[in-house]
């Protein structure tokens, strides 16, 4: 990227930049906070709030009281100034949201697709089913951001291959962009709920860390540096297709009896996946009628379900040490249904399993994003864009 001189322009629209993140995270504030915690002049200060009120990215939200003079007029970001989408898309049906500015979300709503296979049509369906239960008319969506099971091509943006998923194909991405007449960015939906650990969970401190998804599919999400790790073509974290010792290779498929979809029918998604888990449950006397249900119950009593435990954590481990052998992350955050229905009881035994086969034990946690994390994790990218869109070039 090259070097932009430091212009008067460039220095206002910093200053103004640099104001609307600190009334996003701690606001609201007066303009001698405001200049206090940018370092600004209160001369400068007051004109940035003046350039920021007349675009209509801040307004007066409310009064502090101060010493003896008049009391201060307290700023905030606009919430109306922006507004995004973010969607969960799966084979049973699509979850959208809509979010302001600030973050706040406006509407939630779930989409039964009955029956519709078209991509296009399903997602518009459910972001206009949710823009009319927040009040917000489509055309002022600024960004919208996509998490579906599957391979994304980083160079391409479109899905190259999702198993749950077979009309998500190439080509779709571009059909998604006509239609909603904005920029659209899909993404795999493990990595959206990496986003949200990194933002909002068990994540917040780390630069590094792995996040492994126990669910209705296994995967895994790499973040190095801060940043996602997606490989050349998109398909690093398929961690389900990973040969482990006792499994057929992942070569064929089969029919999940859990779930009702499509699965592998070999390597390290069969060895934990629903069908297989709950199998082991019954082996250990958990008759729950879902293996989430009979993982919850373990947890919730180690005496009885201990041995169960150890047993899914020692499996879990292959993965995890795998992961913790190559990258080093220091962090792995469990997540998933499985993985939040085994709460501490569960990572603690993954972390002693670990550590016995691998040189470095790497921290184990449970993630603690609340709601939907692959949501969660679609709203917050798309936050980011609507934001870096609508606060960059604020200046005249």
């Amino acid at each position: 990227m090259p070097q932009r001189p430091g212009t008067p322009r460039l220095l206002r629209e910093l200053n103004d930049r640099a104001a609307l993140e600190l009334l996003l995270g701690q606001g609201p504030l007066t303009r001698a906070q405001i200049g206090e915690r940018t370092g600004l002049s209160k001369v400068t200060a007051s004109q940035l709030l003046a350039r920021l009120e007349e675009r209509g990215l801040v307004e007066v939200v409310g009064e502090q009281a101060g010493g003896r003079g008049p009391n201060a007029a307290l700023y905030a970001v606009v919430p109306s100034s922006a507004y995004v989408a973010g969607l969960e898309v799966g084979p049973h049906g699509v979850i959208a949201g809509i979010a302001d500015i600030t973050g706040a979300t406006m509407a939630q709503v779930t989409v039964d697709p009955n029956g519709a296979d078209d991509p296009v049509h399903v997602v518009r369906s459910a972001v206009a089913k949710a823009c009319r239960s927040a009040k917000v008319a489509l055309r002022r969506l600024n960004a919208f951001v996509i998490g579906a099971p599957g391979v994304v091509d980083p160079r391409t943006g479109d899905v190259r291959f999702s198993f749950d998923l077979p009309a998500w194909h190439e080509g779709v991405l571009a059909g998604l962009t006509r239609d909603l007449r904005r920029p659209v960015v899909l993404e795999n939906d493990v990595n959206l709920a990496a986003l949200a650990e990194r933002a909002y969970g068990a994540a917040r401190t780390a630069e590094d860390f792995a996040l492994i998804w126990l669910d209705r599919g296994i995967g895994l999400s790499i973040m190095l540096g801060g940043r996602l790790h997606r490989g050349l073509s998109g398909g690093a974290g398929e961690i389900g297709y990973l040969p482990v010792p006792g499994v057929p290779l992942p070569d064929a498929v089969t029919e999940s009896v859990s779930w009702g979809k499509p699965t592998l029918a070999g390597g390290f998604g069969s060895l934990i996946g629903a069908d297989a888990v709950r199998e082991l449950a019954r082996a250990h006397g958990f008759t729950e009628p879902t293996a989430v249900e009979c993982v919850r119950a373990a947890a919730a009593d180690e005496t009885r379900g201990g041995a169960f435990l150890d047993e899914l954590a020692t499996r879990i481990s292959y993965g995890v040490a795998s992961v913790n052998i190559v990258l080093d992350p220091g962090l792995i955050v469990v997540a998933g249904q499985f993985g939040r229905a085994g709460g501490d009881p569960l990572a603690e035994r993954i972390e002693r399993a670990v550590g016995r086969i691998c040189p470095t034990r790497p921290q184990v946690a449970i993630s603690t994003v609340d709601g939907n994390p692959v949501l969660r994790g679609a709203l917050h990218a798309a936050l980011e864009r609507a934001r870096e869109e609508v606060f960059s070039g604020t200046t005249a």
